[in-house]
């Protein structure tokens, strides 16, 4: 596994981070859209025929309806202040609110972190300004289809929610902490945004082929 891991991130494929909670963890980070450009320059070496567009897969309108209000998506960091909230808007973005879904934090902030208004203002047109930060004490007793915890300490402290939902864990920085001042951390925040655009919408198609 080692030998083949090393290969991808020779490749540009994967990237490798330790945990941020208590550094005991590797995360592995596959990029999507390399792979995705890397799947179809090998269709187009086999065959001609076998050219596709590189775009990542978003699901055409016929099949974005089939994201009813009945799939619930729940993105969890520790303060729900920035990552979470930036992947919550996203989500529901992409879905023209076809997806219920929400965020928390483990232990929240008493605000927004103001890069996290302005990256989803400037970069995607969204405005989540009158939006607070929650507690997931709060989801307690709430049926969730999918749970995605976006920090490593998060991870850690993220409850069982009933139903069995689905868990995966996206292994996420915290912007807020790249620099002193807002100024200096909202290239963070610009970053943090492209990785969970890209996160997100490649989660569509697999939201679409599982609540069908």
């Amino acid at each position: 596994v080692s030998y083949h891991l090393r290969l991808l991130r020779g490749g540009g494929l994967v990237t490798a981070t330790h945990s941020s909670f208590d550094g005991r963890d590797s995360y592995y980070h596959l990029d999507l859209d390399r792979c995705a450009e890397a799947l179809a320059d090998t269709g187009a070496a086999l065959h001609p025929a076998l050219r596709q567009d590189a775009t990542p897969p978003i699901p055409p309108v016929g099949q974005q309806r089939s994201l009813r209000l009945r799939i619930a998506v729940l993105f969890v960091c520790t303060g729900n202040s920035a990552r979470s909230p930036i992947a919550e808007a996203l989500l529901r973005h992409h879905t023209a609110g076809r997806v219920t879904v929400t965020s928390a934090g483990s232990r929240p902030k008493p605000r927004l972190h103001p890069n996290t208004v302005r990256v989803l203002r400037e970069a995607f047109g969204i405005d989540i300004a009158d939006r607070s930060p929650q507690h997931l004490d709060t989801l307690a007793s709430h049926r969730f289809d999918h749970v995605i915890t976006l920090c490593d300490k998060a991870r850690e402290a993220c409850p069982e929610f009933g139903h069995h939902p689905q868990r995966l864990h996206w292994s996420i920085p915290d912007p807020a902490t790249a620099g002193d001042t807002d100024q200096a951390s909202y290239p963070a925040f610009q970053h943090t945004a492209a990785d969970l655009d890209t996160r997100v919408r490649h989660l569509l198609p697999v939201l679409a082929s599982t609540h069908r």
